[in-house]
C-alpha cells in the first residue's frame, strides 16, 4: 500500500513535466507558423538530416521558404548515423524549447510539427502554413543545434 501511495506521489510530482514534455501545439492546433494538414499537399519538399565528415549537424536544405496558405508534404530523412529530429516553429519557441530539452533530453514529442527519427528513418509532416514571417527549423537534442543543426523557414 505504500509503494501504491509513493507511485501516486511520484506521478502527481511529474504531471507538470509530463504535459510540457507533450508539448503546447499537440492535435493541430493554430500556432503563428500555421497547423498540420487536413488537405492535400501542393507540393513535397524533402529535408535530409546528417553528419558531416568534419562534426557538424546539418539539415539539407538548411533554407525553407513557403507561401502563407501553402499546404506542403515535409519529408524528413534521417540520412545520419544518430538519432535526430527536425522541429519547426517561431524562433522564440525553438528556444524556448531547447532549454527544456536540455534539462529533459529523453522528451517525447507529440506535436505535429516535429519528429524524431533515428538512423536511416523517414516520416511526413503534412501542414499548412499560416501568416508570413520569419520562422525557424531545428534539431533540439542536446549538441545538436550547436553542431550546427539548424535552418531557416519563411513564409511570405
Amino acid at each position: 500500500m505504500t509503494t501504491r501511495l509513493s507511485l501516486i506521489a511520484a506521478a502527481l510530482c511529474l504531471a507538470p513535466v509530463a504535459a510540457l514534455a507533450a508539448g503546447n501545439h499537440a492535435g493541430g492546433h493554430p500556432m503563428a507558423i500555421g497547423m498540420a494538414a487536413h488537405h492535400k499537399p501542393s507540393r513535397t519538399v524533402e529535408v535530409t538530416m546528417r553528419e558531416t565528415e568534419d562534426g557538424a549537424y546539418v539539415f539539407e536544405p538548411a533554407d525553407l521558404a513557403f507561401t502563407p496558405g501553402e499546404t506542403v508534404r515535409l519529408h524528413i530523412v534521417n540520412a545520419g548515423e544518430t538519432e535526430h529530429e527536425f522541429v519547426m516553429d517561431t524562433p522564440h519557441a525553438i528556444t524556448e524549447h531547447k532549454a527544456l530539452m536540455e534539462k529533459f533530453p529523453e522528451m517525447e514529442h507529440d506535436d505535429p510539427n516535429a519528429v524524431r527519427l533515428g538512423p536511416g528513418e523517414e516520416a511526413d509532416i503534412l501542414w499548412t502554413f499560416g501568416e508570413a514571417g520569419a520562422f525557424a527549423f531545428a534539431c533540439l537534442l542536446p549538441g545538436h543545434y550547436e553542431a550546427g543543426m539548424h535552418g531557416t523557414l519563411d513564409v511570405k
